[in-house]
């Protein structure tokens, strides 16, 4: 399976406009952001569990990064509520499950084969956080405030996901939990919406990808 698998180019996906797709797991439910291959990917998701559901243990090869965006997200180690981010790197293993349920943004399958960092942050609170940064990548949350204009150069690749309020890029506007991915070499700004905007960024991780 292939969904927005040519890193050359813009790609823009808006929540409300796609549908859920069912997943092996009864109760869990996906919005497919960009994949490439089928149960063991490359993807970056948005997935959705009913209360109750449990997703079947697995052990991620190539690293799992995930954000809650709704309810508490639950396995082996603890509960996981809304603002949690968490970086699960390769060779972790767990069972993912939500007893009232939840949903998250998650990256599967996009670490560095010798990275072993784990990271449990929370973003929740006013104001930029940084989640964490390497020579491969940068992840933070940022605020912008209402009609500021903000940078989204991508030497290397760019990542926006909208957590709360809106912006403008190019004239297509992003509302909570829709998504931006630009390619590497991109020159562009974002302007944020009357509220302003609280973003999830990722940076400078796509120059393999090209």
């Amino acid at each position: 399976m292939r969904v927005n698998a040519d890193f050359s180019k813009r790609v823009a996906v808006h929540f409300n406009d796609t549908e859920w797709v069912k997943s092996p797991s009864a109760g869990v439910e996906r919005k497919m952001l960009d994949r490439i291959g089928e149960e063991v990917a490359r993807a970056t998701t948005i997935v959705r569990f009913a209360p109750g559901s449990v997703y079947a243990a697995h052990t991620h090869d190539g690293g799992e990064e995930y954000l809650v965006l709704d309810g508490v997200f639950q396995d082996e180690t603890g509960d996981f509520p809304v603002g949690s981010y968490v970086r699960n790197p390769p060779t972790s293993s767990h069972t993912p499950s939500a007893s009232e349920g939840a949903t998250i943004l998650v990256k599967l399958h996009q670490f560095d084969p010798n990275d072993r960092t784990q990271v449990r942050r929370s973003i929740n609170g006013a104001g930029s956080v940084n989640l964490f940064r390497d020579e491969y990548e940068d992840v933070r949350v940022q605020d912008w405030s209402a009609g500021e204009s903000m940078p989204l150069n991508s030497s290397n690749g760019l990542e926006v996901f909208v957590l709360s309020g809106s912006f403008t890029e190019k004239g297509e506007e992003f509302q909570e939990w829709d998504w931006l991915r630009l390619p590497p070499g991109t020159q562009s700004s974002a302007i944020a919406g009357e509220v302003g905007a609280r973003v999830w960024i990722k940076s400078g991780h796509l120059s393999g990808m090209v």
